[in-house]
């Protein structure tokens, strides 16, 4: 699936969208469950429509919103990704916040691109496992990658998600607010587990470290977030361009490289949407390029794929 540009918001509000407004849609966003990430998205494009008018969203009309979609696709050419997501932002606040009986987005069609994802081959995934210099992160390309989970979700695992005894990890701050189990491998059970000693948080898998975050002398960690999205980003940018695999790899495609694998091994796509959190098995099919196999015992599989060398 196309990833936005459409970059997180640097401020809350601006000199065209009141800071009333703005938290209005805000809280809008929060109650229909909106993601973080969504949240900053939706309220950056809004902001970025209300500079472009110079005026406030709800005085904007319909006519302003129609030249400013076409100032984006003539003039800005703005990628379809980042294109979807203008018109998802708008499209809230116009639906949710300040109700307008528009046409303009009945008629406003995006073309569907559906551009197949970049993966990796498992040996490549352990390549990239082997040029990880820190146990931290090792740890955390590991466990995203053996349960296929997004970035943040990683980021946000705590320690009362993981249920040893029945060898799965809740994730309940997933996209949409969609709550599911992932069956946990026992090399990335193992993993975090040698990992968590070294910093002993409460409550975060991945807590932040650096000024006043590293691992108190006889005590735990007393970060108050998880690890930085750009810690994350960084480390896998620096080994991407020390290995080069002639493709654009991010943390994202480990994900994409754990639904593709499980397929390759005859896991069905069905349970593959499970584990994914897809909404749609529209979405899970873009992996259907690969292979086509028959259903198989997909515990069994997990447990012979994801096995990391010691």
């Amino acid at each position: 699936m196309a990833k936005s540009n459409v970059k997180p918001i640097a401020k809350s509000t601006s000199r065209f969208f009141p800071q009333s407004l703005y938290q209005r849609m805000s809280d809008d966003l929060h109650l229909t469950g909106r993601s973080e990430n969504t949240r900053r998205a939706y309220l950056r494009v809004v902001r970025v429509l209300a500079e472009h008018c110079r005026r406030s969203p709800d005085k904007i009309t319909e006519n302003q919103v129609r030249r400013f979609f076409l100032h984006l696709k003539n003039e800005q050419q703005l990628a379809y990704g980042s294109l979807r997501v203008v018109l998802s932002g708008v499209k809230f606040f116009y639906s949710v916040t300040c109700k307008r009986d528009w046409n303009i987005f009945g008629m406003l069609k995006l073309q569907n691109i559906t551009a197949l994802p970049e993966v990796l081959t498992i040996k490549q995934v352990h390549q990239i496992m082997d040029a990880t210099t820190t146990q931290r992160m090792h740890t955390y390309f590991w466990t995203v990658y053996s349960m296929g989970l997004r970035l943040n979700e990683g980021l946000h695992l705590q320690v009362g998600d993981v249920d040893a005894a029945r060898g799965l990890v809740h994730i309940h701050r997933g996209k949409g607010a969609k709550d599911r189990y992932i069956p946990l491998p026992t090399s990335t059970l193992l993993m975090l587990r040698e990992y968590w000693v070294t910093h002993r948080h409460k409550r975060f898998l991945f807590p932040a470290d650096g000024r006043n975050h590293t691992l108190q002398q006889n005590g735990p960690s007393v970060a108050k977030t998880p690890m930085s999205e750009t810690a994350v980003q960084g480390a896998m940018k620096k080994i991407t361009d020390q290995i080069d695999f002639g493709k654009k790899v991010h943390t994202h495609t480990l994900r994409h490289s754990y639904a593709t694998h499980l397929l390759e091994a005859g896991v069905s796509l069905k349970v593959i949407q499970k584990y994914l959190g897809h909404s749609s098995l529209q979405t899970t099919m873009v992996y259907l390029h690969l292979t086509d196999m028959a259903e198989v015992d997909s515990r069994k599989v997990i447990e012979k794929l994801f096995r990391r060398r010691p």
